[in-house]
């Protein structure tokens, strides 16, 4: 199967494993300003809608791989952020968690 820019999905799945790991490492280098704020919107709103795709499509998957892949500042202010972005509090979260069970 291929995506519209003609990549095959098992090399979408290493190219995306291949950018978390230079990320990852930038910020282990304290080189968090390796990636544009446009960049780091745009992925973060790319992987949003991936996850809720899959999500609404029936798969039942945790965002995280490991619990220990990320600490709970960053869960945090991610969370904080995406929510503030989309202009949504913390209570119609609640609110969307308790209707919907996810």
């Amino acid at each position: 199967m291929s995506s519209p820019d003609g990549t095959t999905l098992p090399d979408r799945n290493a190219q995306a494993a291949k950018l978390a790991a230079e990320i990852e490492q930038d910020v282990l280098q304290g080189n968090a300003t390796s990636l544009s704020q446009e960049a780091i919107q745009d992925l973060m709103a790319a992987l949003a809608k991936a996850y809720s795709a899959k999500i609404d499509a029936g798969e039942d998957f945790m965002p995280l791989r490991s619990r220990l892949s990320i600490n709970n500042t960053e869960v945090m202010t991610t969370a904080s952020g995406l929510l503030k972005a989309a202009n949504l509090a913390v209570f119609e979260l609640g609110m969307w968690q308790s209707f919907t069970g996810r």
